[in-house]
């Protein structure tokens, strides 16, 4: 077991907020996320409050899900939302051609989504239709969410149900309009992004927070691009100059080539550092797009928002290879516990983030069983659940010294990964051990205010590739760890080789 690594952490200088909502999550039309996942209709046998499953919408309430996003990804560029309202019976069924090609009835729409959001207690998330749709199609979905009076849109709704207005406080102007959004130019979509949201009007008391489809991975210019699209973001005064309010980000693991992601179960220890290495350049493209940001707007008044994160593997053996159905296991609770990490460090600038996907999709919160209409929560679930008390903490620098690295490849992997955030006389610390093989013990430096108690949870499991299944519900689950010791600096914290431990502070 090493000894060497020391974290200090100054428990009276706070930081930046952590907003809650970058522990947001994302829900596509693709594969069993909506439909069999969120969605099971109201005849279904699995428990459900007017179709939505109940148990999903439990497991997710227990984690304090701040926002959803919806209806995707690649899927909001070909939605038309009117074909999702009315009476189920009679809207049209659509193709999805981007995810396994599969016809689907629209039963679940505007009406169905923004009841899922009202069951969860979570802010919808929007992402309307850039790509195949119009600015009068997007303003007039708007219109129909949240305007009050007798409005042809707000009349609409009525018609179909609702009388008040939703509360949607985020909305996207379009999806990847690089690639599945459009395949535009940067300059061309910087000019589409500001005529939309010039039309995605805040009526009555809704305040939308309109969100620009940004880049994809390290294009530099694309952030560049749409930060030159604002008026004057130097000057210093309040509010967004602009006619939207943030940009968007997206970035997957995996551990290797496109065409080849990995498997998510029975890699080898060297695929791990491998993932751990590329989870850890999050952190990287972090501090680069918000440098380019920061050029143009010194006063941090537009926000980054990474609405599409995680864990990319080759899909599971005799599954669609459209429904991106993957395992979920203790490797991808640690690229989670690094995200995590670096959007801390990033308090200031990243405001919003959305896992893919929360439901039987890539780095699942939840995988069902269809046969049997088992649920499960997967190990990334249990790093969301740890985490709730960084929910609009205050941001702690830790300073990490002594810390051991790894070759991966041409860069060197830090084997110790942390994160600390205060609120009142609260503190949580997490750290991850991202070492495959050996313990280690970490020094906790803990300066500027008293601790007066403390307690712990640990989440690891004997192998790499540990995973939850119906047969074994908790083979990965959190339990209580009793390898934190007093010390003449604060607190002595064992961390098992392969683990995420956090360590919530009692203070005065």
């Amino acid at each position: 077991m090493t000894t060497s690594t020391i974290a200090v952490i100054d428990l009276d200088l706070p930081g930046a907020t952590i907003s809650r909502h970058v522990y947001g999550h994302f829900a596509e039309h693709l594969g069993r996320c909506i439909y069999g996942g969120f969605w099971v209709g109201e005849d279904s046998p699995v428990a459900n409050v007017r179709g939505i499953r109940s148990d999903v919408v439990e497991a997710l309430r227990a984690i304090s899900i701040p926002n959803l996003r919806w209806p995707g990804g690649c899927f909001a560029d070909d939605y038309h939302w009117r074909d999702g309202v009315g009476p189920r019976e009679s809207r049209p069924r659509m193709v999805n051609s981007h995810w396994g090609d599969v016809v689907e009835d629209n039963a679940f729409g505007t009406h169905e989504f923004m009841d899922l959001c009202e069951l969860l207690g979570a802010d919808p998330y929007v992402s309307g239709n850039v790509g195949s749709g119009s600015v009068a199609e997007m303003s007039e979905w708007v219109e129909y969410l949240t305007r009050a009076d007798d409005s042809p849109m707000a009349a609409l709704r009525r018609a179909n149900g609702r009388e008040q207005p939703w509360r949607v406080p985020f909305w996207g102007l379009g999806n990847e309009a690089w690639g599945c959004g459009g395949n535009l130019r940067a300059e061309q979509f910087a000019s589409l992004a500001r005529q939309y949201a010039t039309y995605c009007r805040n009526h009555g008391g809704n305040l939308l927070y309109r969100i620009a489809a940004g880049a994809n991975e390290a294009d530099l210019h694309w952030t560049e691009t749409l930060m030159r699209s604002f008026d004057d973001l130097a000057a210093d005064r309040a509010g967004s100059a602009g006619p939207f309010q943030a940009v968007s980000l997206h970035y997957y693991t995996m551990a290797g080539p496109w065409s080849d992601k990995g498997d998510a179960t029975g890699f080898s220890t060297d695929q791990w550092y491998v993932t751990m290495a590329r989870a850890r350049r999050m952190e990287e493209l972090l501090t680069r797009h918000s440098t380019v940001m920061d050029r143009y707007d010194p006063h941090r008044k537009v926000g980054l928002v990474v609405d599409e994160w995680g864990t990319w593997w080759n899909v599971e053996k005799g599954t669609n290879p459209g429904f991106l159905y993957q395992q979920n296991t203790l490797r991808d609770a640690l690229v989670a516990a690094v995200h995590f990490d670096a959007f801390h460090r990033h308090a200031e600038r990243v405001v919003m983030a959305n896992i893919a996907q929360t439901v039987n999709v890539l780095q699942a919160m939840i995988l069902t069983d269809p046969d049997s209409g088992a649920l499960v929560l997967t190990p990334t679930y249990h790093v969301f659940a740890m985490n709730t008390g960084h929910h609009d903490a205050a941001a702690l620098a830790v300073h990490l010294r002594g810390v051991e690295t790894r070759a991966v490849g041409a860069t060197e992997l830090p084997l110790v990964s942390a994160s600390a955030s205060v609120k009142g006389d609260t503190a949580l610390v997490s750290l991850s051990n991202l070492d495959a093989e050996t313990d280690r013990t970490l020094v906790l430096d803990l300066r500027g205010r008293d601790v007066v108690g403390h307690t712990a949870r640990v989440l690891t499991a004997k192998a790499l590739d540990a995973h939850n299944t119906p047969e074994q519900l908790d083979a990965v689950a959190p339990t209580d760890h009793a390898g934190v010791h007093p010390h003449p600096r604060g607190l002595e914290v064992e961390l098992p080789a392969h683990s995420y431990v956090t360590v919530a502070l009692e203070l005065r």
